[in-house]
């Protein structure tokens, strides 16, 4: 698959919408839409664990194009802890229970909107990565950090 595209996070949007699905971008796909100058290669989403909401979630994702197994659509309903698919148009990771955020009804609290996009707030993004220890994210952190600077700034400025 390619490099994430905004086209992506607007079908996403679109179709979680139309859906109820309750989710934020999360990672550096996240972290992109609040404008990190980087790329990914897929699409990774924190979704709030509820059977409602994985129930939509699996109609939402076959909208999307998404082909999903019995196992596959069992284990988004349950709130498995983390799904990978890469069955659809794009990749997409679907995160239950991220490293470093607590809940979901707390990372939903802090969001940022973005367009319309539900984002995890650039706290819970560095926080994430921070927790999962692994190199390809302890990699990006100190450019996460650095923007996280930059991006308060902004923020601050627009708010006056």
């Amino acid at each position: 698959m390619g490099a994430f595209e905004y086209r992506q996070a607007e079908e996403i949007r679109d179709t979680f919408s139309q859906h109820g699905v309750r989710y934020l971008f999360l990672g550096k796909s996240a972290a992109i839409l609040l404008g990190f100058p980087d790329t990914t290669q897929d699409v990774d989403l924190f979704t709030d664990k509820s059977v409602a909401n994985g129930r939509a979630l699996v109609v939402a994702l076959r909208n999307l194009g998404f082909t999903l197994t019995d196992d596959q659509a069992a284990d988004i309903e349950r709130g498995k802890d983390f799904v990978q698919l890469k069955n659809g148009p794009f990749d997409l990771d679907l995160v239950f229970a991220p490293d470093g955020i607590e809940r979901f009804e707390d990372a939903w609290q802090r969001r940022v909107e973005v367009e319309g996009f539900p984002v995890c707030h650039l706290d819970d993004i560095i926080a994430s990565k921070e927790a999962t220890g692994r190199a390809k994210d302890q990699e990006s952190l100190p450019r996460l950090k650095a923007f996280r600077e930059y991006w308060l700034r902004k923020r601050n400025q627009r708010d006056l």
